[in-house]
This record gives C-alpha cells, structure tokens and sequence, in this order.
C-alpha cells in the first residue's frame, strides 16, 4: 500500500503511539474507519527508551522495544492508519467535530481516543541519561530479571518504590533504597513487608548525586542530605521509583482528570465527554505495562466503533 496521506478530517483522531495508540489504530482502521494517530513527541512511546522486552507475550526469545512498536505502527499503517510524526499543542473537545491542533496541522474527528501516556519523574541528572537503558531503569517488573545477582539500588520512599524494592530481591544479591527522608510513605502493610526483608537495606536522608561505570552502571553516589556526606555505593542497576506524571496538560479544563492529573473514566474507556476515549498509561496508574497498555487500546477502539456506529444509526432513522 502507497503511504497514506493526512487528510484533514477522520471518524478517529488516535493521540499518542504507544502500544495504546498503535492498538487502537489497528482496531479502529481495521472496523474501516478513518484515522489518524498522531505520534507525539516520543513516537513509539516508553518502549522506545528500553532494550530488550522479554514479558510483552507471542516472543518467546524477546524483542526490542523500538522494533516491536514499529511492527505494531507497519500494521495500523497495513490496514490504512495515516500515522504523523507531529506533536498535539491543543484540543477542542467543547464541540463536535472536535479540532485538535498540532504544531504544523489542525484536523477533525467525530471520535477522539486519548493514548498520551505517563512520563517517568527523573532524577534530573546529566548521568541518568547516560545509562538509560544500560542498567538505569523505570520499571522493576519490565526490567527486574536482566538483573541477576546485581547489587540493586532503588530510588524513592513511596508505593512504587517499596514494591519493586520486594520485586527486585527475587533478581538482586541485595537491594538498597535510597529515601530522601527517614520515613516511608508507603502503605503500612508495603512497609512491614520491606523492612522485615533480610536482602532489603534503607539509606535514609539521602539522595542520588551522579552514577558512574564503564559500559553501564557500576556505581551510584549518594549524598547525605544533613551531613552533606558522598558515599559511593556498589550497583549494576539503578531503579528509579519516585512517581510518573500522566501526559496530560492539554487536556486540562477539556475532559476530567484526577487530583494526579490522570484522565477519569466514566464507563469503560469513555471519559466524561461523549466521543474522547482513553487509553493506556494516561489513566491507568497500577499496572503500567505494554500488554495492558495494548489491551485498553483494543478496548478503546471496540467502543470508539460501536459509539460511532450507534451515531450514525440514530443520524439515518
């Protein structure tokens, strides 16, 4: 098939192209609708940042990240998907069709589903970036078993943290977490768990200040936050755990978004405007992996096509 060509309006405008928006571009285009998916600034999403995808089902010897979600772009593209490398700056859900505005491009579309996402919080470090990949990592359960007999340090105090903390000492010959404060604020029940796991240390008023290695991490530096102390800890992994923020400003004052900034859902994968559908990471804080991701996309897009279908009944009775 020749490449397909942007027109400007579509029964579907899919926003975001990870495993959510690829999926619902597979879906809604093979159900014989128009759409467009607009990538984003990271075209592929998270998975494109990590190496090998071991847990993502039907690769029984793995796959990269960047090529699995090219094979799963090829195939929204295969079934006619026009699929932009561009970036949405502004949507108009107040009216339909709803416009939504990139930065070279406008389009319309009778139905909008949101897959922007979540973004990892960062240390903010020039060394993060470095080892990106090479044994910094966001996701215990992606990444955990690449870790065999590592000395691990986790990064964070809450949640998320204490819970790949306990994943990791599967994997880990030790695991240390690194907490800028002397307390958790994990839930009781994640905290008795951890403190009372023998392969589990806590280095309290600290923060990460620079990792270091040759090819990939070998050591992380810790500062003390009262004494101003550096103290070099051994690692081959570093887990960064300190919360993600849903990739969702603009979509502020158009659809309802919770207190974290994650989009609400109403039924299934409708949001509180009839027509913009949601998923992925960008509502779902608790599980966060590419299957679930592909999963609420495939939902999106069964609902996206029987909400349209319904639509056009009525408009033809």
């Amino acid at each position: 098939m020749a490449e397909n060509s942007p027109q400007k309006h579509y029964d579907v405008i899919i926003i975001g192209s990870g495993p959510a928006g690829y999926t619902a571009g597979v879906y809604t285009s093979r159900a014989k609708l128009s759409v467009l998916v607009v990538t984003g600034t990271l075209p592929g999403g998270q998975l494109m940042t990590t190496s090998e995808v071991e847990n993502y089902p039907g690769f029984p010897s793995g796959i990269f990240g960047p090529e699995l979600m090219m094979n799963m772009r090829q195939q929204a593209e295969r079934f006619g998907a026009v699929v932009v490398d561009d970036e949405v700056t502004q949507v108009d859900f107040k009216k339909r069709p709803f416009k939504v505005t990139t930065h070279s491009e406008s389009y319309d579309s009778d139905a909008v589903i949101v897959c922007t996402g979540a973004s990892p919080r960062k240390l903010g470090l020039k060394s993060e970036q470095q080892f990106g990949g090479r044994g910094v990592s966001y996701c215990a359960t992606c990444d955990g078993p690449f870790f065999k007999g590592e000395d691990i340090v986790v990064v964070g105090g809450g949640d998320t943290a204490v819970e790949e903390a306990t994943f990791l000492t599967k994997f880990g010959k030790s695991v240390k977490v690194v907490h800028r404060r002397d307390t958790l604020s994990a839930s009781k029940i994640m905290q008795e768990k951890a403190l009372n796991n023998p392969k589990i240390e806590f280095v309290w008023n600290n923060v990460v200040s620079d990792i270091k290695g040759d090819k990939k991490v070998g050591t992380v530096l810790v500062k003390d936050l009262k004494s101003g102390k550096e103290t070099t800890l051994k690692a081959g992994g570093l887990f960064v755990a300190i919360g993600h923020e849903p990739n969702t400003s603009i979509f502020k004052g158009q659809i309802d978004l919770d207190d974290k900034g994650y989009i609400t859902l109403k039924e299934h994968t409708r949001t509180n405007v009839e027509g913009v559908f949601a998923a992925g990471d960008v509502h779902d804080h608790r599980y966060r992996q590419a299957v679930t991701a592909a999963g609420f996309g495939c939902m999106a897009a069964i609902d996206v096509e029987r909400w349209l279908s319904e639509k056009r009944a009525n408009v033809r009775r």
